[in-house]
């Protein structure tokens, strides 16, 4: 089975070449998604980053508050370094549940979807790194129209982003994404990802 790890910034169309993978069987991993599940649900977590962190980032049930944990460690680089050591430990531990799970159905790959897929060492496990890169400008337009905000504040979120030299030197293959197109990109995305799942069924 393939373990295809899929990374870039937000905006260029990881969500279409991810629809192009699950279309040829591939089971998605969303990180993001793992990471808030075992926010709401680990409690080996929430005892590492209280450990950490000290309770003041509980809420009134004991729950994990996002908003008390980002305003700790958003400001204080080595806190952030501290919280992305500890959850990218169970992320990772949940992405390979996943993935043994994936293989026993019989998938021809897993689908890694992270946007520090690199710096978290996910990328590392993989067979293939595929990073989807989109000019600045078309980013910005698209996150606009996603997400309801300003220009000033959507062009802030892709400036505070890796740039596409970072990806293209950790990444073993390059889709671009120039916007005009979808039907078009998730044909390229498909021409890219179909050898790699046929290889697995052969």
């Amino acid at each position: 089975m393939k373990r295809i790890g899929i990374t870039g910034p937000t905006g260029a169309g990881k969500t279409t070449a991810l629809r192009a993978l699950t279309s040829l069987g591939a089971h998605v991993i969303d990180a993001d998604a793992v990471y808030h599940q075992l926010l709401a649900s680990s409690e080996e977590l929430k005892r590492a980053l209280t450990a950490r962190f000290g309770p003041d980032i509980l809420d009134e049930a004991g729950g994990i508050q996002r908003k008390a944990l980002g305003g700790v460690v958003f400001a204080d680089p080595a806190a952030l370094a501290d919280l992305n050591a500890i959850t990218h430990r169970f992320i990772l531990a949940e992405i390979d549940r996943q993935t043994a799970q994936a293989e026993a159905e019989g998938r021809p790959a897993v689908a890694i979807d992270a946007i520090a897929l690199i710096e978290s060492g996910a990328a590392e496990g993989c067979d293939a790194v595929v990073g989807v890169l989109a000019p600045k400008e078309v980013r910005i337009r698209r996150i606009m129209a996603r997400e309801g905000i300003s220009e000033e504040y959507a062009r802030k979120r892709v400036e505070a982003q890796r740039d596409d030299a970072f990806f293209q030197a950790n990444c073993t293959h390059i889709l671009e994404n120039d916007g005009d197109d979808p039907a078009a990109f998730e044909a390229r995305a498909r021409a890219l990802f179909r050898p790699w799942l046929e290889e697995t069924q052969n």
